[in-house]
């Protein structure tokens, strides 16, 4: 009899890799992600939940991916992967419930494929409002550099408490996110230069 196990972590580790690309962890990204994530069958355990069945909800579609592999083959989930389901009222009705958060169906059905890919290591906690903010806030922090008087106290002001509330809900990232994202991430480009620019007085 094949080992299920060791079976579904193949199949998950291939798909996240499929999606990910295939990139070296090194040991400060080992550290960052045991500081930021769960192993996945800890949380399990934690939860009273099945390992393998939450992979074949993963690879079917029905939660997401883990957010990285760390080099030893762990799967590393958000402490809260399974809090949206609970909140949605179980998995069956989560994508429904997260979709209808925008009144797009489209751009709904676009976020929610993002968000089983796993890739959304870019919010400390992945919910749709959370998901929204933080469009707003790159957007509006992307045209607020590029204006004439960004310079101003007044642009300056407006400025800084958009990168501020943009910098409480991205983390800080990690050396292997720039590997899979292929460039750098909005912290870098959203928290980081945008300071660095324009300083406070």
């Amino acid at each position: 009899m094949p080992d299920t196990d060791t079976a579904l972590r193949r199949q998950l580790a291939e798909r996240f890799r499929e999606v990910n690309g295939d990139h070296p962890m090194t040991d400060a990204d080992d550290a960052y992600v045991s500081a930021q994530y769960a192993v996945l069958e800890d949380l399990c355990a934690e939860h009273g939940r099945d390992a393998d069945a939450v992979r074949e909800l993963m690879l079917g579609h029905r939660l997401p991916l883990p957010g990285y592999l760390r080099s030893d083959g762990a799967e590393m989930v958000p402490a809260d992967l399974f809090a949206l389901a609970e909140e949605a009222g179980g998995v069956e009705r989560l994508e429904a419930w997260f979709t209808a958060h925008w009144a797009d169906p489209a751009a709904g059905k676009a976020e929610w494929n993002a968000y089983l890919s796993g890739r959304y290591v870019c919010l400390r906690s992945v919910t749709p409002a959370a998901i929204r903010r933080k469009d707003h806030l790159t957007a509006a922090i992307g045209a607020a550099v590029d204006e004439a008087d960004a310079g101003s106290a007044r642009r300056l002001e407006r400025l800084h408490a958009l990168v501020d509330e943009l910098d409480a809900l991205v983390p800080e990232f990690t050396g292997y996110d720039r590997l899979r994202f292929g460039g750098p991430t909005s912290r870098d480009t959203c928290v980081d230069a945008p300071r660095a620019r324009f300083p406070r007085p």
